[in-house]
């Protein structure tokens, strides 16, 4: 069943994923949650994409967690407190991390409010383009909570822990420019859909396989001990070495092919 809160079009191997509660800046509900976690989910099977871009409908990117839709039905806000006892990444964290796991670039394009969980969304793509005067937070402390939807996770390969930790507790709103300089947004533009698309399109002139096993990688050893990071890399280069696109790379850089790559063969660990 399609969702109606996030809307999935695939062109020319890139599929533009968009939030669609304009209305309500995007604000989280159960059914955008929901709607989020099964896109990922689906274009994760995707061996042909190439690049997903993440964006919202509306003037804002997502305002956060909707606290009156989700209020207004107590039974199944009650499984949001329930979800933290469970010994695994949940529901809630899966909303971000599940991006990690896609084969291919995840760029979110950020424009116009990006709080709380809706910053936690564009920090779980690869990059971030936003323009200079979106307005980011990570705002949980403004409702006497914390980070917790895969934030602190992702918040440490950005940023410094002194500047994240200035971030969480003041919940302080920066603009695109700023959060730039902080290491938040990858890349300020003034048409961030088209810079999104830019980057997608380099990106795709190279192996799917290497472009995916680069991404895997640098999510594992980013954080690894050197032994552990070095461990990573022989790995997923055996992963490279010999195969199809491997052979095609060699090919098209020496000028001796031009044949188009195949699909993707490298999947999430």
């Amino acid at each position: 069943m399609k969702s109606k809160v996030v809307l999935i079009e695939t062109r020319d191997r890139v599929a533009h994923v968009r939030l669609n509660r304009p209305d309500k800046h995007n604000g989280i509900d159960f059914e955008l949650l929901d709607g989020v976690i099964a896109a990922a989910e689906s274009l994760k099977k995707d061996r042909a994409l190439r690049a997903v871009i993440v964006s919202g409908e509306g003037s804002s990117f997502c305002a956060g967690l909707d606290f009156k839709s989700v209020l207004a039905r107590p039974a199944k806000a009650a499984t949001v407190y329930l979800e933290l006892w469970k010994p695994y990444v949940n529901k809630f964290q899966r909303w971000s991390l599940a991006w990690r796991e896609i084969g291919v670039p995840v760029i979110a394009v950020v424009h116009g409010h990006c709080y709380g969980g809706g910053l936690q969304l564009a920090l779980g793509a690869d990059l971030r383009v936003a323009t200079p005067d979106a307005k980011l937070s990570v705002m949980e402390v403004k409702w006497g909570l914390i980070p917790d939807m895969g934030g602190a996770a992702l918040l440490r390969e950005l940023l410094p822990i002194d500047v994240a930790k200035e971030l969480t507790m003041s919940g302080r709103v920066v603009s695109g420019t700023e959060a730039q300089r902080l290491g938040l947004v990858t890349h300020v533009a003034d048409d961030p859909l088209a810079k999104a698309r830019e980057l997608a399109a380099e990106f795709a002139a190279h192996s799917p396989d290497a472009v995916a096993a680069a991404k895997f990688l640098l999510q594992e050893a980013w954080s690894a001990d050197p032994s552990r990071a070095a461990a990573a890399e022989r790995r997923w280069q055996r992963r490279l070495l010999g195969h199809t696109n491997q052979r095609i790379s060699v090919e098209r850089n020496l000028k001796k092919s031009d044949r188009p790559y195949a699909r993707r063969r490298v999947r999430a660990p």
